[in-house]
């Protein structure tokens, strides 16, 4: 399969790469570093990307991020690049690669462990994952073509714990999230928010 990874520089999307390698033909793209570069807050950047690339048998969306502050602080701006980065970039994502994805192609969306367990200083991020989950389940009953989708809502990422300096406790590999992906993109499942297991 020739599979878009699309935030394939960051810690998800490396290891998605990493997972897929060898199987597939990799597409990357990411906001900078990458061979192919997208701003998925940008609808005309996604819409040059799949001019540039062409036809794929699936997209993993592993980009796009949110406000992490009370919910007091929360500013108009944190809302807005919020819902604009990891809500909208991933729907925008979505909607502008189906004449690009193959029949029977797959996308695939990243939502988190904030929608079903939010904590203080969540608020942005768990309005935006529940909104992915949501929204998730509700494309792949309209997705043509035999299109399936589906959402990887993953935990706290280990590395991402490490390098915040807080508790590893709880958080989970890259390595072993990026199964998640393998199994939206490799399986058969449609409509479902896949929480990934160690």
């Amino acid at each position: 399969m020739r599979i878009l990874i699309v935030g394939a520089t960051g810690t998800i999307g490396s290891a998605v790469g990493a997972a897929l390698r060898g199987r597939h033909d990799l597409v990357l793209a990411s906001q900078q570093k990458s061979p192919e570069a997208v701003d998925i807050m940008d609808p005309a950047s996604i819409r040059a990307l799949f001019a540039r690339i062409g036809r794929v048998d699936a997209v993993v969306n592993a980009a796009g991020r949110a406000a992490f502050k009370p919910f007091s602080e929360l500013t108009d701006a944190d809302l807005d690049f919020s819902l604009r980065s990891k809500l909208m970039g991933q729907v925008n994502l979505f909607r502008l690669a189906l004449d690009s994805i193959a029949d029977n192609g797959s996308f695939t969306f990243t939502a988190g462990y904030l929608a079903r367990h939010p904590i203080r200083g969540s608020a942005a991020g768990s309005l935006v994952n529940a909104a992915l989950e949501g929204f998730g389940r509700a494309a792949a009953l309209e997705a043509p073509r035999g299109i399936r989708v589906n959402v990887v809502s993953p935990s706290w990422i280990t590395e991402t714990l490490q390098k915040l300096g807080r508790p590893l406790t709880g958080g989970m590999p890259a390595a072993a999230v990026a199964q998640a992906y393998v199994r939206s993109v490799e399986g058969g499942e449609t409509g479902q928010v896949i929480e990934p297991t160690a």
